[in-house]
């Protein structure tokens, strides 16, 4: 049970010390680095009977008594006790504390405050950037240490009320016309503004219908790429078939036409008429088989006479070409009488 209280003990006195440190780093004024301050202590009804004390640091820097400035300058401290501070320094940070005593040394009224000094901020650049990724115009405004700095924007002269960060990132949709933005740093003590920036980017195109994945989109490019020749192909095989078959069809056409030409120019001689008249070229039975003596005799139109016909031998006549046929001519018929 001991154990359990000192432990308890041991942690609400911890919780009062962090409390007590964190309330020391708490800043109650600010000022600038060269600035006049009037320390906020008002006593109303301050006499010379009173006694005013002020402390930095708990080191003395003002005592008045009875009426007169015993510790520094009777013009730093006004009627109500408030103490004027002049070409502030770093050094001048820190805890201020006014003490004001009755004339029977009981303490009529106290005031502490911490005093903390601060640069004045720098005047920012504002610099801007196009992304085409996010299809937005990034601006940042650069400051040195930014640290424990309130950033502020303005767009056509108003404040963006909810942007407080270093950067603003605007939508390039959202850009329509000349837009002019600029941006303000502030501690607790000073503030300056940027220059005037008109950032110039290209709009975006206007959204797809469809959001796909590029896998996606690849893969129905490269079926409808695949699609597309498959068709091709098709079409070059079947035109150069019906090539073929054309190219086929015309040479069949054109030799059906040569052999009906033929066909026109060929005489129509029957096989009768062939058989019985036979070629001028043909040669005759006379020139072919008959011996050649025979021939003289018979071709020897001196030794023949009109009255007595020419005597061929036994042998010429039975070699003597038989007789061509000739066509059949149809007489007229004639009655018996």
């Amino acid at each position: 049970m001991a154990c359990l209280a000192a432990i308890l003990g041991l942690i609400i006195f911890s919780g009062i010390m962090d409390l007590s440190a964190a309330n020391k780093d708490t800043c109650d004024l600010y000022a600038l680095v060269g600035q006049s301050l009037t320390l906020p202590f008002v006593f109303e009804g301050l006499a010379n009977v009173h006694v005013l004390r002020w402390t930095h640091n708990k080191t003395i820097i003002l005592y008045k008594h009875q009426g007169r400035v015993t510790v520094g300058k009777p013009e730093d401290i006004s009627k109500t006790g408030s103490l004027f501070l002049e070409n502030l320094q770093f050094s001048s940070a820190g805890i201020y504390q006014a003490d004001v005593l009755n004339p029977n040394r009981t303490l009529a009224l106290k005031w502490t405050g911490r005093l903390c000094m601060m640069d004045k901020v720098a005047k920012p650049q504002l610099t801007y950037i196009c992304d085409p990724k996010t299809r937005a115009v990034i601006l940042n405004c650069n400051v040195a240490n930014p640290q424990d700095l309130t950033f502020s924007w303005t767009l056509d002269q108003k404040t963006l009320t909810s942007e407080t960060k270093q950067t603003l990132s605007i939508s390039l949709a959202q850009l329509k016309g000349v837009w002019s933005f600029a941006c303000s740093v502030a501690n607790k003590v000073s503030k300056e503004k940027s220059d005037t920036v008109r950032p110039t980017c290209e709009s975006p195109p206007p959204p797809p219908l469809f959001c796909l994945k590029s896998q996606i989109v690849l893969a129905v490019l490269a079926g409808g790429a695949s699609l597309i020749l498959l068709l091709l192909i098709i079409i070059i095989t079947l035109c150069c078939r019906y090539r073929r078959i054309k190219t086929q069809m015309r040479r069949r056409d054109q030799e059906d036409l040569r052999m009906l030409s033929l066909n026109k120019l060929k005489p129509n001689i029957s096989p009768e008429y062939e058989t019985m008249h036979p070629p001028e070229d043909y040669p005759t039975v006379s020139q072919t088989s008959l011996p050649k003596d025979c021939y003289e005799k018979v071709s020897q139109p001196e030794a023949q006479t009109e009255k007595d016909p020419a005597q061929l031998s036994v042998d010429a006549e039975g070699q003597q070409p038989s007789p061509v046929p000739k066509p059949r001519t149809k007489s007229p018929k004639t009655e018996n009488i």
